[in-house]
């Protein structure tokens, strides 16, 4: 077996989770730069044990090596739940089967463990809000957090020495490290983690948040990323983040075939940064979708660009704007520009997705062929009005 190194993150606390070097893709959607860790803990206390969380399929061997240098994995009495997904859960049919142990989970957790791992009932225990378990010296306290990001969601706190152990909430995909001090670009990587699993449900968020305010956090532990030995680091950052507090920024997303969005997009950059907006401009045909993600977290307004193609907007424009919608971030302001060879209806396209949104459409201009200095001109106009409104 192999020589693992599981380190005692607090006192009776041991990190047995897994590094993953190798993953370049997170849910078909999110490119991952450094990796990512399954994070997974071990609650040591004078009588019992609890296992909080496991780990990705293609680590439970590594998962139970870890495991078995701190202790004999039948004498697991809890297996905590915080969250069904497999890259947390995938491991618990194992555990089960090595151990007597208690499932723990919310209510609603209590039936995604009999559909995705099969656990009996009698062996699920389900908790809700400030239920405690006991493990000799050290009380494990939950938290229900629903839709963050899943229904069955619940936060796990360590009374006795303030860890807080809340899944995939304050989070970040990268292998780096295992403290946050270890990794230089810490809150960029969970920028672009908020971006792309938690905006959608920041509102949740926020409740979350008002939920664990007073509790006495001094150390977070997510289930991907570094554990936060500086927790108000990442607490400061995600009470700006789940109340959708901008700046005044603009991310210009586009698509252009032959240079004709491109160059109105270019024009109304270049009005938007001589009002002393802050300016992020993707080009979706070649764009990190996690940059773009982090990006929209704190910006007021955007700009789609999109020629007609086939009938109807650019499909990696319409992917875009349909990326706007569905992950909801707190844009107030947008412009369309387009651009046709013969029929134009991709901002007709682009309204009616964006439609259900909040964003207020300052401006849209569509052209046939390339820009003339009028269209410049309009474009400018439209670049100012927007500014104008940022700034409000």
């Amino acid at each position: 077996m192999s020589k693992h190194n599981v380190p005692e993150i607090s006192e009776g606390v041991y990190w047995v989770g897994s590094k993953d070097w190798n993953r370049k893709i997170f849910d078909s959607l999110i490119q991952l730069h450094q990796g990512t860790s399954y994070n997974s803990y071990l609650v040591k206390g004078k009588e019992k044990i609890a296992l909080i969380d496991t780990v990705n399929p293609g680590f439970e061997k590594e998962f139970t090596e870890k495991l078995s240098q701190i202790t004999d994995i039948k004498n697991i009495n809890y297996l905590i739940m915080n969250h069904a997904e497999p890259d947390h859960s995938n491991a618990i049919p194992l555990i089960m089967e090595m151990s007597n142990a208690t499932l723990i989970t919310s209510e609603k957790g209590a039936k995604m463990a009999d559909v995705y791992y099969k656990v009996p009932e009698e062996r699920i225990k389900k908790v809700k809000d400030n239920d405690t378990i006991d493990l000799g010296g050290k009380t494990l306290k939950f938290f229900d957090a629903p839709w963050l990001h899943w229904p069955e969601t619940m936060f796990t706190y360590l009374v006795e020495t303030g860890v807080l152990f809340p899944c995939d909430f304050f989070g970040a995909h990268t292998a780096a490290g295992l403290y946050d001090s270890d990794v230089d670009e810490i809150l960029s990587y969970a920028k672009g983690y908020f971006g792309e699993i938690m905006m959608p449900y920041k509102n949740m968020g926020k409740k979350a948040i008002d939920k664990i305010e007073n509790i006495g956090i001094k150390m977070i532990a997510p289930s991907h990323g570094p554990v936060y030995r500086n927790p108000e680091r990442i607490l400061e950052v995600y009470r700006k983040w789940t109340v959708g507090e901008t700046k005044e920024k603009a991310v210009l997303a586009y698509v252009s075939m032959w240079n004709s969005t491109e160059r109105m997009i270019k024009t109304i950059s270049e009005t938007l940064l001589s009002e002393s907006i802050d300016v992020k401009i993707y080009n979706l045909a070649i764009a990190d979708l996690g940059n773009l993600a982090a990006d929209l977290v704190d910006s007021r307004a955007i700009v789609l660009g999109s020629p007609t193609v086939l009938g109807g907007m650019h499909p990696v424009a319409m992917y875009g704007a349909l990326l706007v919608k569905a992950l909801k971030p707190p844009l107030k302001y947008g412009a369309i520009l387009s651009s046709y060879g013969w029929g134009g209806v991709a901002i007709k396209q682009a309204l009616e997705i964006l439609g259900p949104t909040k964003i207020e459409v300052v401006g849209t201009h569509e052209i046939n062929g390339p820009p003339t200095p009028d269209d410049h001109q309009k474009v400018t106009e439209i670049g100012k009005q927007l500014a104008g409104k940022i700034k409000q």
